[in-house]
């Protein structure tokens, strides 16, 4: 006998939710200038990651899930800006998988989510590399602003939630695991 997962029906009503129902677009532009904030303050915190950046000064990415997306300019200072609309990607990278929940459990298991890439080899390189070596350092920004102790508290806190989550994820490594690397990966 067939069993569904007991939550389920939040997929389906996700999809149908997603599908009537659009943010407007004042909100879309806010949500992604707030990205687009995050990804400069942790891009600033690695100096080599900037400068791989600037070797790609002009060059848009476009990032797309669902009917989400959103084009970054790798700017001159080695960080990120909103392309304009009109601006033709130099590099498309498309989230092939549309369940969100299959989404989180790839990523509590290690995975990079199924990606389909068009465009620009070198420039997906480059991104790729970002993606692979770019870790925002959570504790460290925590610490700023309520102290060593507490943020420490907070993030093992958090690393415990995770580890937890992990055990009910089938294929998720064991707690206190790394995930191995994607076949073929190596060294950059």
């Amino acid at each position: 006998m067939p069993t569904t997962p007991p939550l389920s029906f939040l997929e389906g009503l996700f999809d149908a939710v997603d599908k009537h129902l659009a943010p407007p677009a004042w909100a879309v532009h806010e949500a992604q200038h707030r990205l687009v904030l995050l990804l400069n303050h942790v891009l600033m915190q690695e100096p080599q990651a900037m400068d791989r950046l600037r070797r790609q000064q002009g060059r848009i990415v476009e990032a797309r899930w669902r009917q989400f997306h959103i084009r970054l300019l790798a700017t001159p200072a080695g960080l990120l800006d909103l392309a304009s609309p009109a601006a033709a990607p130099d590099l498309t990278l498309t989230v092939t998988e549309a369940s969100p929940f299959a989404l989180a459990q790839a990523a509590l298991r290690g995975e990079k989510p199924p990606v389909q890439i068009a465009g620009d080899v070198q420039f997906a390189a480059e991104v790729n590399w970002l993606v692979d070596h770019v870790r925002w350092d959570l504790e460290e920004d925590l610490a700023r602003m309520v102290g060593d102790a507490p943020a420490h508290a907070a993030a093992q806190a958090a690393r415990g939630m995770a580890n937890a989550l992990r055990r009910f994820v089938p294929g998720a490594p064991p707690p206190g695991a790394t995930a191995a690397p994607p076949a073929g990966a190596g060294p950059a």
